[in-house]
């Protein structure tokens, strides 16, 4: 953990004190502090941003409501985030899972102002990571795209770390698979050997 992840997780505890004081700004700042990592979390689990924004609600509401309960076993991120994913998969049995429309998420996710690369790299990674199962995408987002470690993954996601090292693998072995042909790249094939 860097010196910004302590000084960070430091913040979100003091917040969480105060928010179990009924402190209501604590909870203001902790959810303009967390909104857009939970949007771009819970995109890897729906496409649908009613949902997210639901989802997002209720985990705040639960962190509000609990706040005080929490015993510092993992970093606060680790907690939220791992309230989100219960939430997110609630509210998929609720509302069920839908299609993945790349337009909007990518319009959605990254600002205007990108550089037409990184616009182009973005989308074609966006369409690898469609091609994934949602435990997948949840498990590539939390590593990668958030810097969790497999020990904060497997508690958000309440399962053994083996189970996620195995999600990892198979996540990166299917992009690794996906990615040349969606980018137009014939398949890679092995040479015969004389």
């Amino acid at each position: 953990m860097t010196e910004a992840d302590i000084d960070a997780d430091a913040t979100d505890r003091m917040l969480l004190q105060r928010m179990s004081a009924g402190d209501r700004a604590a909870l203001a700042v902790l959810y303009r502090s967390y909104h857009g990592r939970l949007c771009r979390f819970l995109s890897r689990l729906t496409r649908r941003s009613d949902v997210i924004e639901e989802v997002i609600n209720d985990c705040l509401w639960i962190t509000w409501q609990k706040a005080g309960t929490f015993h510092g076993d993992s970093r606060v991120s680790t907690w939220i985030i791992g309230i989100a994913y219960r939430c997110g998969l609630k509210a998929l049995r609720q509302h069920g899972d839908e299609p993945v429309d790349d337009d909007a998420l990518s319009e959605d996710r990254f600002p205007a102002h990108c550089p037409d690369e990184d616009r182009e790299l973005r989308d074609w990674l966006a369409k690898g990571l469609s091609r994934l199962s949602a435990d997948q995408r949840v498990v590539i987002e939390l590593v990668y795209g958030l810097g969790h470690t497999l020990d904060d993954v497997a508690v958000i996601m309440q399962c053994p770390v083996g189970t996620v090292k195995a999600r990892l693998f198979h996540a990166r072995v299917k992009l690794r698979n996906t990615l040349p042909a969606l980018a137009g790249d014939p398949p890679i094939r092995k040479e015969s050997m004389p």
